[in-house]
């Protein structure tokens, strides 16, 4: 079966989870094509992101007269799916905080993919992220184009669904599909309770085969790794207080952050005025190998998040066997059992924090064994790409359009 992925911008560090996702689902047959609206603009540290990236056709590098020209040869050949597709985009661009214009460009990149799409005779589109993505993806499929189908993420979609217009692309899509059942149902809150049952809960997934191989914990020391873009609702500045109470009583307890973004000044200026430079490091981004690396050397996954979908990296730790403290909300409940695979705390309570780090602490080395590899097994029970891609295969495979 024939398929297109739309993206915004893809390969993109944070994003190894497509990767995966779309490498599971070319193992089970299907040939698919990468459509990304434009490339990434931070520099790619894993190898398989830069095999990624020479693979992924980028539709705002086709030029002015490619996109132009397919709007036109729409216009001309469907002008009645050219009009509700207008209609369409000028209602949502009402609603958006990018307003119309944006969203014209948006018609713009979908003539382009849905001419792709008949050009090449692709079945399906599916897209990553209800955001601009899965407009394009829609806009695409009422200018003719195949059927799609969205997943969304959270947490941005969730902050701003009638703004995404998320009822609109759920209710024309072929089924959309929501990361956790939290997910899905905030998603049933912008549909009429007909269209529920397209939702669907299709998890992201791991490579079991990447953590055969567990590392004991570590026996010396207290060691913690965070891991995510350094940005405002990743709660990485909520680390700070809680590591300067704790050095106060642990003095040898090292964090290492690991990621970048637009908060690094700020949270490097926080370590160094609160004198942590020697407890708290930072890494920068790092390749799938150097992060199962970090987490072998480390006791936990600490994720102090204000607002998350189902975040990647909680799981990878669990599959290394990694007690994980994390904050009560969106779907992680649903992965990290509290008292069993690790903490869970209220978001933004350095109290709380402290205290699941000083439990952690205080466990036996063959407790804390123990709680790793209680979360190893349920992980790798509920998140194995390939059944989870399996999933989506099935209903891909029951939406497809007739090729052209």
């Amino acid at each position: 079966m024939k398929i297109a992925y739309i993206l915004n911008t893809y390969p993109q560090p944070s994003h190894s989870f497509i990767r995966r996702e779309l490498q599971a689902l070319e193992r089970q047959g299907f040939q698919i094509s990468r459509l990304a609206m434009r490339a990434a603009d931070v520099p790619l540290v894993d190898a398989e992101d830069k095999a990624e990236a020479t693979r992924t056709d980028y539709v705002l590098q086709a030029g002015v007269l490619a996109l132009f020209g397919a709007v036109l040869r729409i216009l001309l050949t469907q002008p009645r799916s050219a009009m509700v597709a207008i209609s369409h985009a000028w209602r949502m661009g009402g609603v958006s905080e990018v307003g119309r214009l944006r969203h014209f460009i948006y018609l713009v990149e979908a003539a382009y993919v849905a001419h792709r799409c008949t050009a090449e005779s692709t079945e399906h589109i599916h897209a990553h992220f209800g955001t601009n993505a899965a407009t394009v993806a829609m806009l695409a499929h009422l200018l003719g184009g195949p059927s799609y189908s969205f997943t969304v993420h959270g947490p941005e979609e969730f902050d701003a669904p009638r703004a995404l217009s998320l009822g609109s692309k759920i209710a024309n899509s072929a089924f959309t599909i929501a990361i956790s059942q939290f997910g899905r149902s905030q998603l049933c809150r912008w549909v009429d309770f007909d269209h529920w049952d397209r939702i669907r809960v299709v998890h992201c997934g791991i490579v079991p085969a990447r953590f055969a191989n567990q590392t004991p914990l570590p026996e010396h020391g207290l060691s913690f790794v965070a891991i995510g873009r350094f940005v405002e609702q990743k709660g990485q500045m909520v680390l700070i207080p809680a590591w300067t109470r704790l050095v106060a009583r642990h003095p040898e307890i090292h964090l290492t952050l690991i990621g970048d973004g637009p908060m690094r000044r700020d949270l490097e200026t926080a370590v160094q005025e609160a004198g942590l430079s020697r407890n708290i490091t930072f890494s920068g981004w790092l390749d799938e190998a150097g992060v199962r690396d970090a987490l072998a050397a480390s006791h936990a996954l600490i994720m102090p998040s204000f607002a998350e979908g189902l975040p990647m990296v909680v799981m990878e730790a669990m599959a290394a066997a990694r007690p994980v403290i994390a904050t009560y909300i969106a779907g992680t409940p649903e992965l990290v059992q509290d008292g069993k695979t690790g903490w869970l705390v209220p978001a933004g309570d350095v109290d709380a924090l402290v205290n699941a780090v000083e439990e952690l602490a205080n466990l036996s080395p063959s407790d804390r064994n123990k709680m790793g590899a209680a979360g190893r097994k349920r992980v790798l029970a509920r998140h194995d790409v390939e059944v989870e891609a399996a999933k989506l295969a099935t209903a891909m495979r029951a939406a497809r359009s007739p090729t052209r």
